[in-house]
């Protein structure tokens, strides 16, 4: 028997000859509380309810993870090169698994699986922002597959996104898209700004964007980093959704607007 579980007994017995717990108190130094839980385990396991108990939980959660869910983590890691965060994002997205961070990084460790490598941006880095919705709204067009280009554009200000798949970079395409970009943005737009590309230079274009009264500004020869923003979002997509699905499916439109809604309303971001 330890010192604490004589110590204890000497409580115990001492109220069960005086039968007055504020002189046992008093006489002990301790709390009715106490004396009371003490007695209480006393009388219902003897002596052996004095001493110490686990305070281990008595259902605790399971941390295993089955062998269905780290296949796909390390698939997500192999095939995409994903990190823990955006694993996590992208099993609740694509298979309703909800996972710690903690048992994704354990997972991965377990299986040796070599780190992602981050990009360290320059000390003079500068990320040109504007403070208003709808100030500038950047955008550009990228190439999916044959006979497939998704426009994109991208607010600078709250990262708002509006995306369209076309057959052909065209003045048409873009006419259409910016009726879209107009009519989806909870925001009017001042201005637009894209690269050089020629589908934005057209006439019907330029004269489309005076009827609206919207600003266009082109960026400078060799600058992309003046549309970082949507140049980074591209490469979002097909990393994130154009490597989820095939881009010859019928639904593709459908698919990349659940895609889009996703993107603006759920999706975590590291911004």
């Amino acid at each position: 028997m330890n010192r604490e579980t004589q110590q204890r007994l000497q409580w115990v017995k001492l109220y069960e000859t005086s039968g007055d717990a504020g002189f046992v108190c008093r006489r002990c130094g301790i709390s009715r509380p106490t004396l009371r839980k003490w007695w209480r385990r006393y009388l219902a396991q003897g002596i052996a309810g004095l001493e110490n108990q686990s305070r281990r939980p008595k259902h605790s959660l399971s941390t295993k993870t089955g062998a269905g869910e780290v296949d796909l983590i390390l698939e997500l890691r192999t095939q995409r090169n994903l990190g823990a965060r955006r694993i996590q994002s992208e099993l609740k997205r694509l298979h309703s698994i909800s996972l710690a961070m903690a048992i994704i990084h354990r997972v991965l460790c377990q299986n040796q699986v070599k780190p992602v490598v981050k990009f360290r941006r320059k000390a003079d880095f500068i990320r040109y922002e504007r403070p208003v919705p709808g100030d500038r709204v950047q955008m550009d067009t990228c190439k999916i597959g044959p006979g497939l280009y998704q426009y994109t554009s991208v607010d600078d200000c709250t990262r708002y996104r509006v995306l369209r798949l076309y057959s052909r970079r065209t003045a048409a395409s873009t006419l259409d898209f910016i009726d879209c970009v107009i009519e989806e943005m909870p925001f009017p737009i001042q201005r637009f700004q894209t690269d050089r590309g020629r589908e934005f230079f057209a006439v019907k274009v330029q004269e489309r964007l005076k009827e609206y009264g919207i600003k266009f500004r082109p960026n400078k020869p060799a600058s992309p980093h003046l549309n970082g923003k949507v140049e980074r979002s591209q490469k979002t997509d097909k990393a994130e959704f154009y490597a989820t699905v095939d881009p010859s499916v019928d639904d593709l439109k459908e698919l990349l607007a659940e895609w889009q809604h996703y993107y603006n309303w759920e999706r975590s971001h590291s911004a």
